[in-house]
């Protein structure tokens, strides 16, 4: 029998880079539109994640790829494709 977990694939994100000031870690946005479910406006959403980024190649405004991995840290769960 095939084991299903062994092929998921993790699902691959997008964003900017907003920091880089810690060592082998990066802060990436990702930005979303919502629409509001009363009164139908729609708004700006940001979410933030730490990414390892183990050679510091990624700066401020890069555009970076990332998918989810084995804990680094306890806010750390991301990894730099």
């Amino acid at each position: 029998m095939e084991n299903k977990d062994k092929n998921k694939i993790a699902a691959k994100r997008k964003g900017i880079v907003v920091s880089d000031k810690m060592d082998k870690t990066i802060v990436v946005a990702i930005d979303t539109l919502k629409t509001h479910s009363k009164y139908k406006k729609k708004y700006k959403s940001t979410k933030k994640y730490k990414v390892h980024d183990e050679s510091n190649k990624y700066k401020e405004g890069d555009k970076v790829e990332f998918v989810s991995s084995k804990p680094f840290s306890g806010g750390k769960k991301f990894i730099a494709v």
